[in-house]
C-alpha cells in the first residue's frame, strides 16, 4: 500500500575512512509525506541519505525499513520498496531515454522472467508522469539538464517504490528548472502518496515543499517538524551561521529566508 512504509534512524552514524560524519542520528521520516534535509556544506546530509538507503554501511546504531534492520532485507526485496537518486547520476554513453528508465524495473526481474507487459506499462507510465514521452527514443546526452533529471526521476518512479531518496536533485539546474523538478515531486507525492526525502541546498526551496524538515549541523539533527515551526532566525544563524530575517512568502505564505549580508542596512545604505 503507497505510504505504508516507514523509514527510520535509530542512532545511525556512519562516515568515510574512519571518519565520523553522521553522528547518533534518529529520525522518523513521516510516511506518504515530503520531508527535506537542509544544512550546510559538508554537515553530513548527503552521507545521512546514502547510509538510509543503505548506499554506504553504517557504523553504529542502524536504518531501519518497517521496523527490520535494511542490512538484514535482501537486496532484491528492499529496492522494490525503497528508491535513491544519487547526486550526478552516470548514465551509459547514448543510452535512449526508454532505455534508461526501463533500468528502474530491474529489481522486479526473477529467474527466468523476461521482460512483461508489466513492465511496458510500468515505463509508459513513468515516461507520461514525468512528462517526457516525447523523448523516449532520444539519446540521455541529448538532453538539457532539467530533461535529464525527469529521465532520472522517471527510472525511479518505473522502479515502482513507496520511499524515494533524492540527493540533491535540483544541483545545477537553473532556477525555472528546480521549480519544474520539485514540482513534479509534489505532483508524485499528492498522487502516488510516496513517502519522499530529498537534501536540498536552497532553504527557501526546502520552506515551500516541504511538509517536513530536518535541519543538520555537524552530523546531528538540530531540528525537525513543519517548515513554519523550524526555520526561525535562530536556527538559521545556528545551522548556517547567517544573520537573515525570516518572513512570509508572498506566494506560498510559508517561511522566506532574507540573509542581512555585511554591506546592506535598512534604507539600502551601505555599512
Amino acid at each position: 500500500m503507497t505510504g505504508s512504509h516507514v523509514l527510520e534512524a535509530r542512532s545511525l552514524s556512519s562516515g568515510y575512512s574512519g571518519r565520523t560524519v553522521v553522528d547518533g542520528v534518529d529520525l522518523v521520516l513521516p510516511p506518504g509525506r515530503i520531508s527535506v534535509i537542509v544544512g550546510a556544506n559538508a554537515c553530513g546530509k548527503s552521507t545521512l541519505l546514502k547510509t538510509l538507503s543503505r548506499l554506504i554501511p553504517a557504523t553504529g546504531g542502524a536504518a531501519v525499513l518497517d521496523g527490520k534492520a535494511i542490512t538484514q532485507i535482501p537486496t532484491k526485496k528492499l529496492a522494490l520498496t525503497l528508491g535513491l537518486l544519487p547526486q550526478q547520476p552516470i548514465a551509459p554513453e547514448g543510452i535512449a531515454v526508454s532505455d534508461l528508465v526501463g533500468r528502474g524495473r530491474h529489481p522486479h526481474q526473477k529467474m527466468f522472467r523476461s521482460w512483461t507487459a508489466e513492465d511496458d506499462d510500468a515505463v509508459a507510465d513513468a515516461l507520461e508522469t514525468t512528462g517526457i514521452s516525447v523523448l523516449a527514443d532520444r539519446a540521455i546526452d541529448e538532453l538539457s539538464g532539467g530533461q535529464r533529471q525527469r529521465v532520472w526521476i522517471a527510472m525511479a518512479l518505473a522502479q515502482g517504490t513507496d520511499v524515494l531518496l533524492l540527493d540533491e536533485p535540483t544541483t545545477f539546474l537553473d532556477l525555472a528548472h528546480q521549480v519544474e523538478v520539485l514540482d513534479l515531486l509534489t505532483d508524485l507525492n499528492r498522487s502516488r502518496g510516496t513517502t519522499i526525502a530529498m537534501v536540498l541546498h536552497d532553504i527557501n526551496l526546502a520552506a515551500r515543499y516541504a511538509d517536513h524538515l530536518f535541519a543538520m549541523r555537524d552530523g546531528h539533527i538540530l531540528a525537525s517538524g513543519a517548515p513554519q515551526d523550524v526555520v526561525t532566525p535562530a536556527l538559521i544563524d545556528e545551522v548556517f551561521g547567517l544573520d537573515a530575517e525570516v518572513i512570509s512568502d508572498p506566494v506560498s505564505h510559508t517561511p522566506l529566508v532574507i540573509p542581512r549580508g555585511r554591506h546592506h542596512v535598512s534604507g539600502g545604505q551601505s555599512a
